[in-house]
């Protein structure tokens, strides 16, 4: 049998062949054409062909295996999510900006949906942040991989809200039969229509159309590549390079090509414009029979609000303002029955008493999301940006506070500037009684516009371009004057305004320079909490200069920040406080002054139970108090420390940058550090040199510093700490200066330990320092000359160092204007000079002339480590001259 696996093909010949793989017929083929052929050839063709077939068996058995995948799991998720994320990051050479699960908690099964969706095939949920778009969030399940807020076949907006309770479900249920907002003229009123509109093709063939592409390009891909895999070799496909390329591309067209439909409520104005605040357009609800009464008295007013002459307009408008347009079913009211594209038509008209009766309802309901997007829309901005310049005052007011309402988003405000509304809003701000402590009706008239336009310069000001639209048109003067009155319900915007725009460092330069400063810090003792919240934003914004926190200090704004931290219950009041306390506290002129007022104590004793904004400000201000040693002592005593490594494991970036900073700072103190490394906080520090923000990664890194330094048998236990070393030196792949910086530093520590040192030069640290040496960042010259004199003491470092061509660019820092640099350079090159090869690429490059007026310096280590390196290059000429003799 083993001679004769297949007696059919001896009978009747090879093509009734019934064993699998044994179709020999090639090879008797090649054996009856062999004529006087050289025998290596013909072994070769042979094993050619061989190779042949058991490459058509490996694709067969491959792809019977990958057909029995045909959902994905968990495993797979977690690999292309893994492989996605190596090609995420900051820099330019990153396709995405970042990727993250919406949950950290794993569940048994790989999973981290909940429970309640896994039954329905989700594995989890991402959200993906590109460098061109705003973030997009991801649902994967076993079915594929989904992008939340798409719209499917039968038009059902399909965003996982898995916390829906069951009415709320009903409501996303009537949603799939709700049409777009109204996109009619704007010079028609409308007719109110029962027919919905068709606003895609028919969900049979728009899915068959959506899906033949699909399809056609996935089969496309998979023959590409089985061409491939059979031309080259089957061996290749192995290769795990190959097979999570090839598992990517079919996730990204999945990716790609699933449908979007639907309207796009916020268009990205520019790439300029970082706004954080952006509003998302509500749902959209479906009219009901259990309305209330005023939905179906709307419904009555709106025939004569459309078919009506002036008169029976104004009489319509009247009864709609008597109603509760605060309530959402008149607002919904007013939308579904076409009163809405009414209330837009009139503001083109000429008459008076129908332009303030629109804008009045108008003012009321585009408190409502839908209606504001709503106006947008209909081209309602451009018909208010013309009213501001009707000379009817109530009516410009009207406007401007409508428009303060509806640019709210990105739409709306580029909407604004671009039709010349800034410059108007701007104008309203000129009145002659500013500062009058008694005003007659006439300038009450004039305060209460330019309170409206304040208001819409407040909400314009999120905007990056508005923001240098209302400077050129002469806003900042305008905004001092006013800052300069006592009437509270005009500073609250015009302060709003000035905190928006205090992002910008002109509006920053600005209102230092106009006194604005001193009006800032008296508004802090207000008794509104909404001005006293706006004034500490502004501070917050403004102290990134030195020379306003002086200001802010000389005009006795500390101690009114110190007191309002008393006030714990606001906490968007007590965010905005402790954000101005730490911008302040950088000084520290001003951390002396908060000292008095006990303001450490009272941070410390606000760390529990806070929300992430407040305790991101909250611990960098204690940061930059501990700066203070004193300071160190007070946070120990109030029991500070444990509050400060629990927060050492928060899954918030910004709150990891400050405490790590924190935690630093504190450990420069034996009992402090006693006390985090019994916290375990070590360890969580240098679990953060893996996270990829590279300000926690400097912080982190600096932090780890005083350990290494000051913790006895500090080289055990950098070692006792799996993976430490290995991790430091990663780090030196980085792109971010500072985080070189900091890494620099902690080499330079952590090769005092011999042991250390000969574990880092084994895992490369020598060429990985050597290819940062051509950088012109004093500050990592600075770090990067001590790190390479401290490696310099291991065996053959130092002529490594000369074989990578560290040396030469070494010699150039002796030009910096930094004297710390030129002092570690000094000590640099005087290690580096114990190796005649690096002499002689020092003296080649003009180090004598660099070196020989440090040799008088006052610093004696800078003397004696110049002369050192001197007298060395000294003895190797010398050498060389009784050589040639």
């Amino acid at each position: 049998l083993t001679a004769n696996r297949d007696p059919i093909v001896k009978i009747l010949g090879p093509e009734y062949g019934t064993v699998e793989g044994e179709d020999m017929s090639m090879l008797n083929l090649l054996d009856k054409m062999k004529i006087g052929d050289d025998p290596e050839i013909e072994m070769k063709m042979k094993i050619n062909l061989l190779l042949h077939q058991l490459d058509l068996q490996l694709l067969n058995s491959f792809w019977k295996q990958i057909s029995k995948d045909a959902r994905l799991n968990a495993t797979a998720v977690n690999n292309e999510v893994n492989l996605l994320m190596n090609f995420s990051g900051k820099g330019e050479d990153t396709v995405l900006e970042s990727l993250e699960y919406t949950s950290d908690y794993v569940f048994s099964n790989g999973c981290r949906a909940p429970p309640w969706r896994q039954l329905h095939g989700e594995i989890c949920y991402l959200v993906i942040k590109p460098h061109d778009t705003d973030p997009l969030c991801i649902t994967c399940s076993t079915a594929g991989v989904f992008l939340n807020g798409v719209s499917n076949n039968e038009g059902f907006c399909g965003v996982m809200n898995i916390f829906l309770d069951k009415a709320a479900k009903e409501d996303t249920k009537e949603e799939r039969r709700v049409d777009n907002v109204y996109l009619k003229s704007k010079k028609k009123a409308s007719c109110i229509s029962s027919e919905p509109v068709k606003t895609q093709p028919d969900s049979k063939w728009y899915g068959l159309l959506t899906f033949l592409p699909l399809r056609f390009l996935c089969f496309i891909s998979t023959v590409i590549i089985t061409i491939l895999c059979i031309w080259q070799c089957q061996l290749y496909w192995f290769s795990s390079d190959i097979r999570q390329f090839y598992s990517c591309v079919t996730q990204m067209m999945l990716f790609i090509f699933s449908k979007t439909s639907g309207r796009v409520e916020d268009v990205s104005e520019s790439s300029s414009e970082t706004e954080t605040d952006e509003e998302q357009p509500a749902r959209r609800r479906k009219a009901s029979t259990d309305m209330p009464s005023e939905y179906w008295e709307i419904q009555k007013l709106s025939k004569y609000l459309i078919y009506g002459d002036p008169t029976a307009t104004v009489i319509a408008l009247c009864a709609m303002r008597d109603l509760n347009l605060a309530q959402e079913a008149c607002q919904l009211a007013i939308r579904d029955f076409g009163c809405l594209d009414v209330l837009i038509n009139l503001l083109d008209t000429e008459e008076i008493r129908c332009q303030i009766g629109s804008l009045k309802i108008l003012k009321e309901i585009s408190q409502n999301t839908m209606i504001r997007h709503a106006i947008e829309d209909l081209g309602g901005l451009e018909l208010m940006v013309k009213v501001l310049d009707s000379p009817d005052q109530d009516l410009k007011s009207l406007a401007a506070e409508t428009i303060a309402n509806v640019a709210r988003f990105k739409q709306a405000r580029r909407t604004v500037r671009q039709h010349g509304g800034i410059k108007r809003l701007v104008g309203l701000l000129e009145c002659n009684s500013v500062g009058s402590a008694s005003l007659s009706p006439y300038q009450a008239n004039d305060t209460e516009l330019a309170r409206c336009g304040a208001l819409a310069l407040w909400s314009c000001s999120k905007s990056t371009k508005n923001k240098e639209a209302i400077r050129k048109a002469g806003g900042i003067p305008l905004l001092a004057r006013w800052l300069r009155c006592s009437h509270t319900n005009i500073l609250i915007p015009v302060v709003g305004t000035l905190q928006e725009c205090a992002s910008e460092p002109s509006y920053r330069l600005a209102i230092r320079t106009e006194g604005m400063i001193e009006n800032l810090v008296k508004n802090l003792s207000s008794k509104h909490e909404e001005l006293q919240m706006q004034c500490a934003r502004a501070i917050f914004k403004c102290a990134e200069d030195k020379e306003t926190r002086d200001l802010v200090r000389q005009h006795g704004g500390l101690q009114p920040l110190s007191v309002l931290l008393g006030n714990s219950e606001n906490k968007q009041l007590l965010a905005a406080v402790t954000g101005a306390i730490w911008k302040c506290a950088v000084s520290r002129e001003n951390v002396s002054k908060f000292q008095e007022y006990k303001v450490v104590e009272a941070l410390v004793g606000l760390l529990p139970e806070q929300p992430e904004e407040v305790l991101v400000n909250i611990v960098g201000a204690l940061g930059e108090c501990c700066q203070e040693p004193v300071n160190q002592s007070i946070i120990r005593e109030c029991g500070g420390i444990p509050h400060l490594v629990k927060f050492l494991r928060a899954p918030y970036q910004a709150l990891l940058v400050n405490v790590a900073k924190a935690v630093g700072v504190c450990a420069t103190e034996p009992e402090n550090m006693v006390i985090i490394d019994q916290l375990d906080g070590v360890r969580l520090l240098w679990s953060l040199l893996k996270n990829p923000n590279p300000d926690v990664q400097v912080n982190a890194t600096w932090a780890i510093c005083p350990f290494i330094e000051n913790t006895k048998d500090a080289g055990e236990m950098v070692r006792s700490l799996d993976g430490s070393l290995y991790l430091i030196l990663n780090l030196l792949k980085s792109n971010n200066e500072e985080v070189l910086a900091s890494v620099c530093a902690a080499i330079t520590i952590i090769a005092k330990d011999e042991v250390n040192l000969g574990i880092i030069t084994e895992l490369g640290v020598v060429p990985r320092l050597s290819k940062l040496v051509n950088t012109n960042n004093d500050k990592l010259r600075f770090h990067l000359a001590e790190a390479i004199s401290r490696c310099c003491m291991w065996e053959n470092n130092r002529v490594t160092f000369g074989d990578t061509e560290a040396v030469a660019p070494l010699v150039r820092y002796l030009k910096s204007s930094d004297p710390l640099v030129h002092r570690a350079t000094a000590q640099a090159l005087y290690q580096l000079s114990e190796d005649p090869n690096n002499c002689i690429t020092m003296y080649d490059n003009g180090v004598m002339k660099l070196l020989l007026p440090m040799v008088g310096s006052t610093d004696e280590t800078q003397q004696e480590t110049a002369a050192g390196c001197l007298r060395n290059i000294r003895r190797l000429l010398l050498a060389k001259e009784k050589a040639k003799y």
